[in-house]
């Protein structure tokens, strides 16, 4: 009993002399050293702080404070906490040369129970993934747990979802045609056109269940237009370009490509060609009037497009009206660009009219054609009046002197026609936009017959 009691009294001693040491000597230091500043009332100070009995209260209130800080601190650690770790991914490991898994979740959320401390260091050591075994799984559906490796004992782990319906599917092979799909072509120049994509592989090979595989209808080679090197005319080379599997409605269908990306051979072209511009009055002028003179300030055009586009242009229409024009007139017109063309040296022109008195002058025997007739049919007129027709010019006298019967074309638009005998309309255009060509005979007959 004795020893006992000299141990208890060993260790408060030794606690006495812990806190001695380590509160209120450096306490009673520090107030010192706040005392020696007040002159006046240091002595005073001095003799209150020297008294035992208030040493000994002020250590243990310091003393008390900080035990309760730190003993807040632990209870807060040692707390019971949950806390979630969202989008883990789902790893499975199977065989993936022979199988298809359809139903696994691509990602999964771990909530973490245990105490604050704990889940502290296991979220530091926590994996991004989970792993899946399904080794030994035939085709066909299972009903698979999800579960998470624990790294702590002290810690309770909840997987969400922790149950998954999945299907796994014999996975087969298809032959398909791989097509190019030109992205972003709007970046390149007006001036310049993609001329040719020639991929180094014609087709590939998709991967997957037979019914994905039954829903893939072309295979597409995404050529990015903004990812070349070089966008000036002449060839040049973009690797890894990505293949993507698509339906009938243009929606992506996930299958296995092989190989999953290809290189391109990529050629630039600057298709141009010099247009001439054709001014084209629409409207009647004022009564008694006429055009004399149609001057442009631009006679012709260099348009840049797609080859195809701009080799049948043979000019350029832009339509002014002249309605009720009785006195000369500036135009400021826009050129309307044609399908397929991507680029003009000049987008707008200046017109400027001069108007004129109106005369009437007739020239007979105008040759009347045939045309849109479709094929296996010939047509001919009834008599010798609906074979050949009397056409009035109006226009200004110096401008319609100048016009003979080889610069006026009268026809019929027999599109749609068949055999049998109809009264067709006569239309007429001439080689002068300046003068309006109309014919005395409005209708003609015609004889339609096979050949």
């Amino acid at each position: 009993m004795k020893q006992i009691i000299n141990k208890i009294i060993s260790f408060f001693a030794r606690i006495w002399k812990f806190i001695d040491r380590k509160i209120i000597i450096p306490i009673t230091k520090l107030i010192l050293s706040i005392s020696s500043y007040f002159e006046k009332s240091g002595k005073k100070i001095e003799e209150w702080i020297s008294k035992t009995n208030n040493l000994i209260f002020i250590s243990l209130a310091i003393a008390f404070v900080i035990f309760i800080a730190i003993d807040q601190k632990v209870l807060t650690f040692s707390e019971s906490s949950a806390e979630v770790l969202k989008d883990r991914v789902v790893e499975a490991i199977y065989n993936e040369e022979a199988y298809v898994i359809e139903g696994l979740p691509e990602t999964v959320d771990i909530t973490l129970i245990g105490r604050r401390a704990d889940i502290l260091l296991a979220k530091r050591t926590a994996s991004s993934s989970i792993q899946v075994d399904l080794t030994g799984l035939k085709p066909g559906k299972h009903e698979i747990t999800l579960e998470y490796n624990q790294v702590f004992d002290t810690i309770e782990y909840k997987v969400n979802p922790s149950v998954a319906t999945i299907i796994i599917y014999q996975k087969i092979s298809m032959v398909k045609t791989l097509t190019v799909d030109l992205l972003n072509q709007d970046s390149l120049s007006d001036k310049l056109v993609i001329d040719d994509v020639d991929i180094d592989n014609d087709s590939v090979v998709i991967k997957g269940a037979e019914k994905t595989l039954e829903q893939v209808a072309s295979v597409k080679a995404l050529v990015n237009i903004e990812d070349l090197v070089s966008t000036e005319v002449g060839t040049t080379t973009l690797n890894d370009i990505p293949l993507k599997a698509y339906d009938e409605d243009g929606n992506i269908v996930d299958v296995e490509i092989v190989p999953s990306k290809i290189n391109a051979t990529i050629t630039i072209t600057s298709p141009s060609k010099e247009v001439p511009i054709k001014i084209i009055p629409t409207g009647d002028l004022s009564f008694g009037s006429a055009i004399s003179e149609i001057n442009s300030s631009v006679t012709k055009v260099t348009v840049y497009g797609e080859a195809s586009a701009i080799e049948d242009l043979t000019y350029l229409p832009v339509e002014i009206d002249v309605t009720d024009l009785s006195a000369n007139k500036q135009f400021i017109q826009e050129i309307e660009m044609p399908s397929g063309v991507k680029s003009m040296s000049v987008n707008s022109v200046t017109v400027d009219v001069t108007v004129g008195i109106s005369v009437d002058r007739t020239i007979d025997n105008v040759k009347v054609d045939n045309l849109n007739l479709a094929d296996g049919y010939a047509a001919q007129g009834l008599t010798e009046d609906d074979v050949q027709v009397s056409v009035v010019l109006k226009g200004v006298e110096s401008v319609v002197n100048d016009i003979s019967a080889e610069d006026i074309t009268a026809y019929l638009d027999l599109s749609g026609y068949t055999e049998g005998e109809y009264e067709v309309e006569v239309n007429v255009s001439g080689t002068d936009v300046r003068v309006d060509y109309v014919s005395k005979t409005k209708k003609v007959k015609i004889k339609i017959y096979k050949k």
